[in-house]
C-alpha cells in the first residue's frame, strides 16, 4: 500500500520554533517528528510515499534523501505551490495514487506507530471507499465532529458545532485510508467560506453525492498527538522517552550518576560530579558538566555544553550552550542559542494558575500549570537575565545582562534594561 503525508505548512502557531525549519523537521529526541510517522509507515508494510510538500522544502528533501537506502521505502516528492487547503493538497497525490489504495496523513501527527497496521487491517476487511480515525475530544465545538451510524460508518461531518447539537465527542485525527475514488470527490470540490478546498468537504461530496461509505475508527486507546503549540511538543518528547531504551555510546567519567532510561550519542562526555535522571535523550558531541543537573524528560541535540546548571521536561536544540548556573524547566530553547551565565527560565505562576502564551496573536490558555520560555534560534541572553513563564524569544533576538523579560519579543531584536530600569528594544545588530 502507499502513503500520503502532507507537510508543506508554514507552522506558524510554533513560531519562533519553525523559523529555520518546517514543522515536520522539529527534532524531538534525536528524530525529526515525520521522522517518527514514516518509520510507523515502514513497520506496517508501505513501501512507496509521497511527501507532499512546500514551506523550506529542500530541509525536508535533503534529510530524507538518503532513506531509501536504509529503508524498504521508496520516497516521491510533490510541491504544493498555493496553499489552498487540504483537499487542495490531497490532489497533490492523484497521479502518484492512480488505480491504488492509499493511507493518508497530516505530517504534524505524532501517534503510536502500531495504530497504522491496525487502520490497514480494518479497512481491507471492511467494504467501503474510505475510513477516518476518530479520537474523542473534550470540547467538541474546537473539532470537526464525525457523526456515525449504528454500523460506525459516517453519517455527518460538522465543523465547530454549536454544544446545543449535541452531536458527540468523536473528533476528525488526521489519519485516513481510501480507494482513489476520493479524488473525483476531490475535484467537486468547492472553496470553503475560509477560501479553501476543504478535505472534510470532499468526503461528505464522497458520501452524499457519489454513494461512497467512510468507516470511522475510534483511536481513542493509542497515543494521539496532534502537533500545533509549543507545550504539545513537550507531551509528544515526554511519549517518546516513555518508549526509549537507554543506550551509552558516550563516556561517562567517574563520580557522574546516571539512572533510569538514558541515551547518550557518541563522542559526548559526562563530566564528574553531574546527575542525570532518565528518560532523557542526549546527543552525539556533547559535553555535559561538570556538576550538571539533568532531570527527567529532558532531550538535549547534538554539540551542545550543558554546564552547572539545571534542566528538567525540556527540548535543547543542537548547538546551544547552556553553559553557567542557569535553570530550564518546561522549556524548548532552539538550536544555536546561548545563555549567559545566571540565565533563568521561569516556568511557574506564584498564584499556581495555568499559563497562557501569546500564539500567533491570540492569547491562549495551555493548559499547563508548568511551562516556561520559547527561545528562539540564534538567540543569546547576557548574564542574570530572566525570563518569565509563558514568553517567547524572538529568533536572531539578544537579551541584556540582568534583565526581566516580563513580555514575548520580536524577532531580531535587542532588548535590554538601561540604568533606570526602562526597557529598551531595537533592531539587533550584533546577530547578522
Amino acid at each position: 500500500m502507499k502513503a500520503v503525508i502532507l507537510a508543506a505548512g508554514k507552522g506558524k502557531r510554533l513560531r519562533p520554533i519553525t523559523a529555520t525549519r518546517p514543522k515536520p523537521l522539529i527534532p524531538i529526541a534525536g528524530k525529526p517528528l515525520m521522522e517518527y510517522t514514516i518509520l510507523g509507515l515502514i513497520d506496517a508494510g508501505i513501501d512507496e510515499l509521497l511527501l507532499v510538500v512546500g514551506y523550506k522544502e529542500e530541509m525536508i528533501k535533503a534529510y530524507f534523501g538518503g532513506y531509501e537506502e536504509n529503508f524498504d521505502i521508496k520516497i516521491n516528492y510533490r510541491t504544493q505551490e498555493e496553499y489552498l487547503g487540504t483537499a487542495h493538497a490531497t490532489g497533490y497525490a492523484k497521479d502518484f495514487v492512480r488505480d491504488d489504495d492509499f493511507l493518508l496523513i497530516y505530517g504534524d501527527l505524532l501517534v503510536d506507530p502500531k495504530i497504522f497496521k491496525e487502520l490497514i487491517q480494518k479497512f481491507k476487511t471492511t467494504p467501503c471507499e474510505g475510513l477516518i480515525s476518530l479520537i474523542e475530544v473534550n470540547i467538541p465545538h474546537n473539532y470537526g465532529i464525525i457523526s456515525l451510524d449504528s454500523n460506525g460508518f459516517v453519517e455527518k461531518i460538522t465543523e465547530k458545532p454549536s454544544p446545543d447539537l449535541n452531536l458527540g465527542n468523536l473528533a476528525n485525527a488526521g489519519i485516513y485510508l481510501f480507494k482513489s475514488k476520493i479524488f473525483k470527490a476531490i475535484e467537486k470540490t468547492n472553496k470553503s467560506i475560509r477560501g479553501e478546498y476543504e478535505f472534510t468537504d470532499s468526503m461528505e461530496i464522497l458520501l452524499n453525492q457519489m454513494a461512497g461509505r467512510i468507516y470511522g475508527y475510534n483511536i481513542n486507546n493509542f497515543y494521539w498527538n496532534d502537533i500545533g503549540l509549543p507545550w504539545q511538543l513537550l507531551d509528544a518528547n515526554k511519549y517518546i522517552l516513555d518508549n526509549q531504551k537507554g543506550k551509552l555510546l558516550g563516556k561517562v567519567e567517574k563520580n557522574a550518576f546516571i539512572s533510569g532510561e538514558i541515551y547518550i550519542g557518541e563522542a559526548t562526555i559526562i563530566k564528574s560530579g553531574t546527575y542525570i535522571q532518565g528518560p532523557c535523550y542526549i546527543g552525539k558531541n556533547c559535553l555535559i558538566g561538570p556538576n550538571a543537573f539533568i532531570r527527567p524528560y529532558t532531550s538535549i541535540g547534538d554539540n551542545c555544553h550543558i554546564g552547572m546548571s539545571e534542566t528538567k521536561n525540556s527540548l535543547i536544540f543542537s548547538n546551544t550552550a547552556v553553559p553557567h548556573f542557569n535553570y530550564i524547566g518546561d522549556s524548548i530553547v532552539c538550536e544555536n542559542v546561548n545563555l549567559g551565565a545566571g540565565t533563568k527560565l521561569s516556568n511557574l505562576r506564584f498564584d499556581n494558575c495555568n499559563i497562557e502564551m501569546n500564539i500567533d496573536g491570540k492569547l491562549i490558555d495551555s493548559g499547563q500549570r508548568k511551562l516556561g520560555a520559547i527561545i528562539g534560534p540564534k538567540s543569546q541572553t547576557g548574564i542574570n537575565a530572566s525570563i518569565m513563564c509563558g514568553k517567547i524569544v524572538g529568533e536572531n533576538s539578544v537579551i541584556g545582562a540582568h534583565t526581566l523579560v516580563n513580555e514575548d519579543i520580536p524577532p531580531n531584536t535587542l532588548y535590554y534594561q538601561d540604568s533606570d530600569g526602562k526597557i529598551i528594544k531595537k533592531p539587533n545588530t550584533f546577530l547578522n
